[in-house]
């Protein structure tokens, strides 16, 4: 190794940048010197000082804090609690025993800690039935008078029928403000404000919606046109239902002078502008239903999604300005779904950035998206630890990953789960350093089980080596529902885009065809008797020791359409397919509810016989897999 290559190594070591990386087949692989030298080009200018930014610790850690002056030193809480600092060695200090964001005060020096509990917040489980619930893509709920988009309202339906059935939580994925030009859930411009097109105006002000769709009918035949539609046509739907909502503030403005004084209370007075007024519609909505949930007893509520990353001209990067990862995107290395990688088309926070800042983006993020909510999924959780970060305009092979403050951002997360009262999921499929999903699972942090990635060609993995620190589903937005994993939709969609060829889909159905002749001899090795194949998935992610399981509301109601296939964007339709209102759904649908239900409950589970611990366990099954 030459002296510069040394030195570069050096320089990728500082900030935190792999020089070599394992894919998922455990290979390794070196990143080339041009590629390094590119991405620590970037990096180095996000760097500065962080001397006296935040601290984390976990409540009665011992804290190493450096002293600029003598004697006594105490702590001081949020409310102005003051309490004395116990000095425990050199420079080590015993952390307060409550969580919080404290301050370390010592003559004239000052330390901001952040305090997190030991353990995420979870709810506490009620008679013998654990947890349970369905997730659903928001756009694709469909409700009286949503202008053709899902929204608040078109959700409190779906959350009558779990009631119903016994269930705790539903959960919806991300409702961000999106990029312009596109619908994609997962490249938001602004995470920390709604999309605003699922807010809805009938939930809030029925008699003022109404209205103006009366006083133009030509406005009101588009929005019922949206409303029959089975695909949202995207930029019509937005465009006609940003008219109604823009409308409706000023229908209120002018006719019901109540309303729309407490709109301006709930703006802070700014309503007047029109974004504003459609920010705290959907705001509103959502936390109603929210509140509904929890006078119903349910014990969770609306989990939301948080999306990893950003538009890098978007909102947020424009707000975080000097604290974003600049020239470069956030994305993935190859792998054999996507042999050339992959670049996302969003970026992040620097960790340098994020350090000196005092963490100050991604604590307001936090609560932000865990506002009215019971319950938070994290996407890409494994973002915490490093991120796979490409330089624009390069191959996404030509990445490298870069680690992040993991242990911080954890604090950090843990902390505001525990003030919101909101349990935490992360997404974290894929290639998992070693020892992260138990370092997660010892915080609380529930880890992902996916029914489609739990067999193999020799079987699939009895229930009892399921992780019960995790939440157990049959598919995600990004894999073919059941329905359609069943019969090889997914499969014969690779082959219409050209990702195969007539032999080896051929070839992959009658692997599918094995599969599932495969998880049919789980389904009976658990003990269940045999029925509906798509039930039967259902009954064995639900029988799972997952503390809590969530079943996709495609997967429930037995359609075929993939909600987004990775690595496509025009090729395949992705975001827009619509679902039908419960009162609409099969009839099934009421049978697969009550048999997930069924299954839930403790005494007729595959866990009743080794009763998984509460969130906050430590024991992991097949933690590296």
């Amino acid at each position: 190794m030459t002296s510069s290559v040394t030195a570069l190594h050096a320089r990728a070591a500082a900030l935190g940048v792999e020089v070599q990386w394992c894919d998922i087949q455990g290979r390794r692989h070196h990143v080339a010197d041009k590629a390094l030298a590119d991405v620590l080009l970037r990096l180095e200018g996000a760097g500065g000082d962080a001397a006296g930014a935040l601290l984390t610790c976990v409540v009665g850690a011992v804290l190493p804090i450096t002293a600029t002056s003598a004697g006594a030193a105490c702590w001081e809480s949020e409310s102005g609690q003051v309490e004395p600092a116990r000095i425990v060695g050199d420079g080590l200090w015993r952390a307060p025993a409550r969580p919080g964001y404290w301050r370390w005060l010592q003559g004239g020096c000052v330390q901001p800690v952040a305090v997190a509990p030991a353990h995420a917040w979870y709810p506490p489980r009620t008679g013998n039935c654990r947890h349970w619930g369905l997730a659903a893509q928001v756009y694709s709920l469909r409700g009286s008078g949503d202008g053709g988009i899902g929204d608040s309202q078109s959700a409190l339906a779906w959350l009558g029928q779990i009631h119903r059935h016994g269930g705790h939580a539903l959960g919806l994925s991300p409702i961000h403000r999106g990029m312009a030009g596109g619908y994609r859930p997962y490249s938001p411009s602004d995470r920390t404000a709604f999309e605003v097109v699922h807010g809805s105006p009938m939930q809030l002000f029925p008699c003022a919606a109404a209205a103006v769709r009366s006083a133009d009918p030509a406005l009101d035949a588009r929005l019922s046109v949206h409303e029959a539609a089975t695909t949202i046509d995207w930029a019509a739907a937005v465009a006609d239902k940003n008219t109604w909502l823009q409308r409706t503030g000023s229908w209120l403005r002018e006719h019901d002078a109540i309303q729309w004084r407490d709109c301006m209370s709930g703006c802070g007075g700014a309503a007047s502008s029109p974004d504003a007024f459609a920010q705290w519609v959907v705001r509103e909505g959502w936390a109603r239903v929210q509140q509904q949930a929890r006078t119903l007893g349910m014990g969770i509520g609306l989990i939301a999604d948080l999306a990893v990353g950003f538009d890098p001209a978007g909102e947020e990067a424009q707000r975080n300005a000097g604290k974003v990862l600049e020239g470069l995107q956030l994305g993935a290395p190859p792998d054999a779904f996507n042999p050339e990688g992959q670049a996302w088309g969003i970026t992040g926070f620097a960790p340098q950035a994020l350090r000196r800042s005092g963490y100050a983006p991604f604590i307001a993020l936090l609560r932000a998206t865990m506002a009215d909510r019971g319950g938070l999924r994290v996407d890409h959780i494994l973002g915490l630890w490093r991120l796979w970060l490409v330089p624009c305009g390069a191959d996404p092979a030509q990445g490298v990953y870069v680690r992040y403050p993991f242990q911080d951002l954890l604090n950090l997360l843990v902390l505001e789960s525990w003030r919101h009262r909101c349990l935490l999921i992360g997404e974290d499929l894929g290639v998992v350093p070693e020892g992260v999903r138990r370092c997660l699972a010892s915080r609380g942090v529930l880890g992902t089980e996916v029914l489609q990635f739990n067999g193999d060609e020799s079987g699939y993995r009895p229930l009892r080596r399921w992780r019960p620190c995790a939440v157990a589903m049959p598919s995600t937005h990004d894999l073919p529902p059941m329905a359609a994993w069943l019969q090889g939709d997914d499969l014969r969609w690779r082959l219409r885009l050209g990702w195969a060829s007539a032999s080896e889909t051929a070839t992959a159905l009658q692997q599918r065809g094995r599969q599932a002749a495969l998880l049919a001899e789980r389904v009976c090795r658990e003990g269940m008797t045999p029925a509906e194949p798509l039930a039967d998935a259902l009954r064995l992610v639900a029988r799972s020791p997952a503390v809590l399981a969530l079943m996709p509301l495609e997967d429930v109601i037995g359609v075929r359409q993939q909600p987004n296939m990775p690595g496509t964007v025009e090729q395949h339709p992705n975001w827009c397919h619509r679902l039908p209102a419960p009162a609409e759904a099969p009839a099934e649908v009421e049978q697969r509810l009550a048999a997930v239900a069924a299954a839930r409950v403790g005494g007729a589970c595959a866990a009743a016989r080794d009763d998984p611990p509460e969130p906050h366990c430590t024991r992991e099954v097949d933690d590296e897999n």
